[in-house]
Order: structure tokens, then sequence, then C-alpha cells
């Protein structure tokens, strides 16, 4: 059983580390310009907004597995194929992204508006109050938002197993499903509540460590 879940579980820790990547790369800069373009923002673009959330919410309506299917030209346009662990990573990160973006805006918005105020009166400009005063101060909600990303991307990459996603999913579907091996399947069951209990505590602990308050 181990020649079958230790492949399978790096795997998914390959798939999720890199669209963890992406999609913060993706979505961290649309959550900063939700925040600084919405009416009231240090960079006001009420148009700009509206179009960003339009986008990030049709984006984030479509269910995983239609997404993933959609995004299969575009798998292969990046590396080559539209099966396998590497070619899942495109629609994992295109599918978090909208999330992340929405993650990063509620947790910006959690700033304390004085403390914005206060950099403005002292002549900082935007990309100041952006990396010195909105991220630092709202660190501890991002982490924890990262790691509530890294555990739905746990989720989809189990269900990128349904169409030859590779990973944990796709052990479980092929041997404990199709071969009716039952033991297999609760072990990769096992296994990604174990993932998920083990990210979810190490992501409170680095939010409490760094939390100033």
């Amino acid at each position: 059983m181990l020649e079958l879940l230790i492949p399978s579980l790096l795997e998914t820790l390959y798939m999720v580390f890199f669209s963890t990547i992406f999609s913060l790369i993706i979505g961290f800069p649309l959550g900063v310009l939700l925040v600084i373009t919405e009416k009231g923002g240090i960079w006001e673009k009420p148009l700009l907004n509206q179009i960003l959330s339009g986008i990030i919410n049709i984006l984030r309506s479509f269910p995983f597995i239609i997404l993933m299917i959609l995004v299969f030209p575009l798998s292969r346009i990046i590396v080559g194929s539209t099966i396998g662990t590497t070619a899942t990573i495109v629609p994992l990160s295109i599918a978090a992204a909208p999330f992340v973006a929405r993650v990063i805006e509620n947790a910006l918005k959690e700033v304390d508006r004085g403390v914005i105020e206060a950099s403005l009166s002292m002549g900082a400009t935007v990309s100041q109050i952006v990396f010195k005063v909105l991220i630092p101060e709202a660190m501890p909600s991002l982490v924890m938002g990262i790691t509530l990303t890294i555990i739905n991307l746990i989720g989809y990459s189990a269900m990128a197993g349904a169409i030859g996603g590779g990973g944990l999913g796709d052990l479980a579907i092929r041997y404990g499903l199709y071969r009716f091996k039952t033991n297999i399947m609760v072990a990769s069951v096992i296994i990604i509540i174990i993932l998920v209990q083990g990210i979810q505590f190490l992501g409170n602990k680095i939010a409490i460590s760094i939390d100033k308050k």
C-alpha cells in the first residue's frame, strides 16, 4: 500500500505547493487592488473596482470540475498536456486565484482606518501605505487566509483526480472506487485529513506568533 500512497502523496503536495504559489501571484495583487480602488479607498477607481469584482465573482461561480475542463486548452498550451499532475496546476491556480483575491481583500479591510489616515496625513504614497501599513498590519489575517487557501487547494486537488489529475484523489478513485479496494480509499482520506489538520495547526501557530495585538 505504501508504494501507492507515497507517490500519490508527493503528487498532491507538488500540486498544492505550486498552485498555491501561482494563485497568490495572481490573486494577491487583485485583492490589494480591490481594497485601494474601492469608493473611499486610497486610490479610488470605482469603475476599475467594479470590473475586477465582476470578473472575480464570475470565476468564483464556476464549479472546479467544470472550470478544469474549460481550462484544458490553456493547460495544453502551457504544459503541453491536459492530463497529469503538472497539467492540473494550471486549473488549480486559476480556480484558487479569485478565492485568494477575496481573502486578501477581507484581510486588508480589517486594518484600522485610523492608521491609514495617519499615514496619508504624513504624506505616504499609495505603495508605501500598501507595503508598510496595510500588509504588515493585516499579516495575521493574511496568514490565516493563505492557510484556508491551501486547505481548499487540497480539496480541489482531490477532485482533480476524477479527471486524471493524479494525487491522492486519483488513487482513491482508481483503486478505492473502480477496483473496490476500500482500504486504499480509507487510507487516502485519512492522509488528506491529516494534511488539512497539520496545515491548519501550523497556520494558527504562525498567525498567533506574528499577531501584534
